[in-house]
């Protein structure tokens, strides 16, 4: 797309190509046979209103092509019956330039194949047959520039037009994908956001009912933590929304606080209240860039998510390393005790797993996740540091 200002200027480029033109034929109309070449010799003005002919319709060649071009090669052709024409039909080149450049293929091509016609056959029949001053050869080499000059600009045009047509074909190509990559990257962090505190709140419901007649204080210990993740996990959803809404916010801004990777232990006391003993170990993890510090954090809250929702009470190691070059992330448990063992525990299924993948494969990262051969379930995660630590 051509912005306002370059369109303004593209027009009045057009009108003082049009001015030019006529003013140069005006002069074609008045020439005599110093040059050795049949001349005009007809009526000036009427040498005018064919100049006119030639050169004012290309002003207005960007908005009414097809119309600009007909009227350039009537006067052309007039031009060339009477002996005015000295120069290979630049206006028609203009016009077919515009032509190709604006119109479909279903119209520009039909009316190129007349601008050729008609721009040849009456060169032609001015040279070698009204008023002949070429050989048979001579007169078609002249008709022979005519068409080049007017096919060669149409070509020029559709050029341009089949650019812009693919430039902005990328264009729209882009923002669908963007748009499509945003939507996934909210689902992500909604479904980050909720997963956890829902998983929680799903294990002490099931306590607290299992309880409930034969341990009421425990019970109303489940209770009370449900309550209270319920509270958080509202107040987080409100924040994430309040950025949703917000129409100032940028692409790619956090759905929430961003995650501070020092601490980690939250996860820990969260997954407690569940009956999931965690032990981090964190080291280098100073500096990093902020987007990869939401995606460690997003993956090690969804991993011990996991370990909490299919497989407490457990014990589980989180590991996460980090150096100039790669960030390590390891979390592994030992499974649910025997009474509670699930055939779908850690299956690489769910949207948990599916959405710590997408996550590592935007880093361009690698991502494994299956039971240990000695029990329990291992995630294992590799993230090209690449630079991008925060100075």
């Amino acid at each position: 797309m051509i912005p306002k200002g370059g369109r303004g200027l593209l027009q009045l480029l057009d009108i003082v190509a049009a001015l030019l033109l006529t003013a140069v034929y005006v002069g074609f109309a008045r020439m005599d046979s110093g040059d050795g070449q049949a001349h005009y010799t007809g009526s000036f003005w009427l040498g005018c209103l064919i100049a006119a002919g030639v050169g004012l319709p290309v002003a207005v060649r960007r908005r009414r092509p097809l119309l600009a071009l007909a009227a350039v090669l009537a006067a052309l052709a007039a031009a060339s019956l009477l002996d005015i024409v000295r120069e290979p039909y630049v206006a028609a080149g203009l016009g077919a330039y515009a032509v190709g450049l604006v119109e479909p293929a279903r119209r520009s091509v039909p009316a190129l194949a007349v601008a050729l016609a008609v721009a040849g056959g009456a060169v032609y029949l001015g040279e070698a047959v009204i008023t002949p001053s070429e050989d048979l050869w001579g007169a078609v080499g002249v008709a022979g520039a005519a068409v080049l000059v007017t096919g060669g600009s149409w070509g020029a045009g559709f050029v341009v037009r089949e650019r812009r047509a693919g430039a902005l074909r990328d264009e729209r190509r882009r923002a669908e994908r963007a748009v499509a990559e945003e939507r996934l990257r909210i689902a992500r962090e909604l479904h980050d956001i909720v997963s956890h505190n829902l998983g929680l709140i799903a294990v002490k419901a099931g306590v607290a009912g299992h309880v409930a007649d034969a341990d009421p204080q425990e019970a109303r210990a489940a209770l009370k933590i449900i309550e209270e993740t319920s509270r958080s996990a509202l107040a987080e959803m409100r924040r994430t929304l309040g950025v949703l809404r917000s129409r100032d916010t940028p692409p790619d801004t956090p759905l929430g606080p961003v995650p501070d990777l020092g601490r980690l232990d939250e996860l820990a006391v969260d997954a407690g209240r569940a009956g999931t003993d965690v032990r981090f170990a964190v080291h280098g993890t100073e500096g990093l860039a902020e987007g990869l510090r939401v995606t460690v954090h997003r993956i090690v809250q969804e991993a011990v998510t996991n370990v909490v929702r299919h497989a407490s009470p457990t014990r589980c190691r989180v590991a996460v390393e980090a150096d100039a070059h790669e960030i390590r992330i390891d979390v592994t448990d030992e499974g649910p005790p025997p009474d509670r063992r699930s055939p779908g525990h850690g299956l690489p299924g769910g949207h948990g797993l599916l959405g710590m993948r997408e996550r590592v494969m935007m880093y361009r990262g690698s991502f494994a996740a299956g039971p240990r051969p000695e029990g329990g379930f291992a995630v294992s995660v590799r993230l090209p540091v690449d630079g991008e630590r925060s100075t």
